[in-house]
């Protein structure tokens, strides 16, 4: 029985390399103001079914049937900045994170929480999640938990967790854990059924030389966590990392296919593959293999990059990029992807033609015979 039960894992991550070797082509179309979206500078972006939220400098801007609609403070909500975004699955209310407060969008009605009228711990939002019944909040002055049902408030900060700074940047909230990326305090773990929290940090402090690649947090200056199929992945300005509840591992420019060490936001899809929003370009990896989407850093001209695992790196010839290299964030609408940047929203069709590493490399290997 034993033996059946290791064959069919066996069976099981064979197949998962397998499909991790094949790199996703996308066409890419971009939205500006010149076709409708509130603003250039997009902060977040959120898939919800068929409807797209983008969360920009100067408003909150719903993509449906082809369409913009622009949602301001004249409409009821709390600042034109809007920096973070989450859906409630359950009830379908829109939450949104702003530099004045956070919003609720349910049933055409718009709702407002700031520090003033409710527990919300600071009114600049930086990040927002919805687990079950409680909407957690990272804001500029610690976390804040709403009871959607009773609509009770809790804080945190330095007096009741780990936390010594209260910066609290992001936040992504799960069944069993509750993660927070803390600027310049690393990450924080809330476990959900023993109600105690647990701080991770970089066994280096705060200096920027990595001393110990593997031995824990890259660095205390975190700005983005996702929480996927039991898997931590954290972005900092410094590199990123993996925590699998056990072993750390560690992601820089020098020994992966990051383009930049600099990210503004990570999103696992899995416990092997991830998403990294650099200011140099947009990553995809497969556990193994890398790939950078961008305009080109010199040329601006559509530019993709994959990197094998062995470290050997290889130009693919494109016609579309995303709209600029400086990316804020990502979501997933099925296989495609949309993307948040400093200069408009990018959305990535994916192509039936996915790319082979393994036949990309092995004929670059004949070539060069």
């Amino acid at each position: 029985m034993k033996t059946k039960s290791w064959l069919a894992l066996v069976v099981v991550i064979a197949s998962s390399l397998a499909a991790a070797q094949e790199i996703p082509m996308f066409r890419w179309e971009n939205f500006t103001t010149a076709n409708g979206l509130p603003d250039n500078h997009v902060f977040c972006v959120l898939v919800d079914g068929k409807r797209i939220w983008a969360g920009t400098e100067n408003g909150l801007g719903l993509y449906e049937n082809g369409k913009w609609r622009v949602f301001r403070p004249a409409d009821g909500l709390a600042h034109q900045a809007v920096l973070s975004l989450a859906v409630d699955q359950r009830t379908g209310d829109l939450w949104t994170g702003t530099m004045g407060g956070l919003s609720r969008l349910s049933a055409g009605r718009i709702d407002t929480f700031t520090q003033l009228n409710s527990g919300l711990s600071n009114d600049i939002v930086y990040g927002v999640g919805v687990q079950g019944d409680f909407v957690w909040t990272a804001t500029a002055a610690g976390a804040s938990r709403l009871n959607t049902r009773t609509g009770q408030w809790s804080l945190y900060n330095a007096t009741n967790t780990p936390m010594f700074e209260i910066w609290t940047y992001s936040v992504s909230p799960a069944e069993d854990k509750v993660y927070y990326a803390v600027w310049g305090g690393g990450v924080l773990e809330y476990d959900q059924k023993t109600e105690r929290w647990k701080d991770y940090n970089d066994p280096d402090g705060e200096t920027e030389i990595v001393l110990m690649k593997d031995q824990g947090l890259i660095h205390e200056v975190t700005t983005s966590v996702s929480y996927v199929d039991k898997i931590l992945w954290v972005a900092t300005y410094f590199g990123a990392s993996r925590y699998d509840g056990r072993y750390w591992h560690n992601f820089l420019t020098k020994d992966s296919g990051l383009p930049s060490n600099f990210l503004n936001q990570i999103k696992g899809i899995d416990a092997v593959r991830a998403w990294f929003s650099t200011d140099k370009g947009l990553a995809y990896y497969d556990g193994a293999n890398w790939a950078v989407y961008r305009p080109a850093l010199d040329t601006h001209k559509p530019e993709m990059l994959v990197r094998d695992a062995a470290g050997a790196v290889k130009p693919i010839a494109v016609q579309t990029a995303p709209a600029h290299n400086y990316i804020l964030g990502v979501d997933f609408q099925g296989d495609d992807i949309w993307v948040a940047t400093a200069k408009g929203l990018s959305h990535g069709i994916r192509q039936k033609d996915s790319l082979s590493v393994a036949k990309l490399f092995s004929k670059e290997a004949r070539a060069k015979k």
